[in-house]
């Protein structure tokens, strides 16, 4: 039997689905990376099980790159969680390829067990690249769930609607009715 993935919120990209390994639950914080197992949930979750084995070298440099992911996410000018995420990915490159399709890349890792974590920071540097300011964190104040905002308008708030966008629509319609 596959263990399901617990979390309230999947799919994003792998850097901050990375992220979203802990979140909160009745006001009690969960971390889905406790071990190998917990590992290979993540892996399947996002796709990389193919690529990637569930091991405990492969958990420590993931770890690694979330610790440094999280500096970067809640304060981008960190000078030193930036270092901390180029040592991750001092630990990958890619190479240029030409396949019967035509252009290619294919990433390489000192150490096949980085692969995983140098994924998840060179997927950083994509979002960066492409638009920066729609990395969020969910504006609920007891989440700490992050998400990239791929609305029209760029104007999303929640992790998820049905969840926190709910609770603080609740919370202030409960407020306006105290008021009254």
């Amino acid at each position: 039997m596959t263990a399901t993935d617990p979390r309230p919120l999947i799919g994003e990209p792998v850097s901050l689905d990375l992220l979203n390994t802990r979140w909160m639950h009745e006001g009690v914080r969960q971390d889905l990376l406790t071990g190998v197992d917990e590992l290979a949930i993540w892996l399947r979750s996002v796709g990389l099980d193919g690529r990637f084995t569930a091991d405990e070298a492969t958990l420590t440099h993931l770890l690694t790159a979330r610790d440094a992911l999280d500096g970067l996410v809640d304060s981008p000018g960190d000078a030193h969680a930036a270092a901390r995420l180029d040592a991750v990915l001092d630990h990958g490159r890619i190479r240029a390829t030409l396949t019967a399709d035509g252009p290619g890349e294919r990433p390489e890792f000192t150490d096949p067990a980085w692969g995983a974590a140098w994924t998840a920071a060179r997927d950083y540097l994509d979002l960066l690249r492409t638009a920066p300011d729609r990395i969020r964190g969910c504006a609920h104040e007891s989440c700490i769930l992050h998400f990239f905002d791929t609305s029209r308008n760029g104007t999303r708030r929640w992790c998820s609607m049905a969840g926190c966008g709910n609770r603080a629509k609740a919370s202030r319609h409960y407020a306006r009715s105290r008021d009254n």
